[in-house]
């Protein structure tokens, strides 16, 4: 009982922003009461009801214009990434904890209000993305593979060509490379492994973390050229940070297998799109299946656009009904810690940017 006493008391005395043996407090509230203030974005009224009887110490704002949540900014204590800029960091001082609604947060992190500020806590939605995101990969796989975007137009034209098919492929019995095996690259490494590929990939530290059985060799970051030369089809799944900017270049492209497929669901800054259109065209890659481009959105005429062994979608391989209920499971279980002074989960090492 005693040692239950004093560790309680421990938690409660984190300064601000102290990482706990596990996690990270925003704020401490005096065991849930005292009074803290969140400005969100927009939430229907069931959703604002449930998150309110979660935290009823905080108090919800929803609905402000930009001009009137910078006005107000000095009041909060938690906020939506979405409403960030310098001026609102400037003007918001005391806020605490803000909840980004997506896992990247490259965006967020080039303020220098939010990330030279310790005091912050930044908390993303890692993991939430993931299955949606997976099944996207391998839905524009497919139309590589598969050749279904060729088919499609026949089917539109009302014509029956099974010619069309020749050249398709299959992935059983290929090797995937997931580059980032993290929320999002792990379901895509299960998926991979239930298309019966061999599965590599890569992880921030192999040797803090067990082998999945649904991968066949996982390795770091030293051993991304070492992969990269054995795999069909190479996922990119990493953040944008300083360390992956510009990671696929015309080198990297060099060391794949000729005819391999690339596809990018991490950021577009992470590839040279120069070197990836050049190894395109030259015929070294096979394809591409791109969810994000740099620039982004590609502009009118690119030459990427016009490619048939390219599949392009606009940022949009999270969308899902599904990816929807995640996030509200996240915020929901955030904002009943952050009201009751417990830890948050999804903390970002702003440093590492992610």
């Amino acid at each position: 009982m005693l040692r239950s006493c004093l560790l309680l008391l421990a938690l409660l005395a984190l300064p601000i922003g102290a990482r706990a043996a596990d996690g990270v407090i925003a704020i401490e509230t005096d065991g849930g009461t005292r009074p803290l203030t969140y400005l969100a974005g927009r939430i229907d009224a069931d959703e604002l009801a449930v998150l309110r009887d979660l935290a009823p110490n905080v108090t919800i704002v929803t609905g402000l214009s930009d001009e009137d949540a910078l006005a107000r900014a000095a009041e909060f204590d938690g906020a939506d990434a979405h409403v960030l800029d310098d001026a609102f960091l400037a003007a918001a001082g005391k806020l605490r904890w803000v909840q980004a609604w997506s896992a990247g947060v490259d965006t967020y992190l080039r303020l220098d209000g939010l990330r030279n500020d310790p005091d912050i806590v930044l908390t993303n939605m890692q993991g939430v993305h993931g299955p949606v995101i997976a099944e996207h990969v391998f839905g524009m796989l497919l139309s590589l593979t598969r050749r279904l975007p060729t088919l499609h137009e026949a089917q539109r034209e009302g014509r029956w060509r099974r010619e069309l098919a020749e050249g398709s492929t299959s992935l059983a019995g290929s090797t995937m490379f997931v580059v980032g095996m993290g929320g999002i690259g792990s379901q895509i490494a299960r998926r991979a492994d239930a298309f019966d590929m061999q599965v590599l990939a890569t992880v921030r530290d192999p040797a803090a973390r067990e082998k999945p059985d649904y991968v066949d060799e996982m390795g770091g970051a030293d051993d991304l050229d070492r992969f990269l030369a054995r795999a069909d089809v190479v996922v990119v799944a990493l953040p944008l940070t300083d360390e992956t900017r510009g990671l696929f270049d015309a080198a990297r492209f060099a060391r794949m297998k000729p005819g391999a497929l690339f596809a990018n669901i991490g950021r577009g800054p992470i590839v040279d799109t120069d070197a990836l259109l050049a190894a395109l065209t030259g015929g070294h890659l096979g394809g591409a299946a791109l969810d994000v481009t740099d620039p982004e959105p590609l502009p009118d005429g690119h030459p990427l656009w016009a490619l048939d062994n390219v599949v392009v979608t606009p940022h949009c391989s999270s969308w899902a009904e599904l990816t929807g209920d995640r996030r509200r499971e996240v915020l929901r279980r955030n904002m009943a810690a952050f009201g009751a002074g417990r830890p948050l989960e999804n903390v970002v090492d702003k440093q590492r940017g992610y």
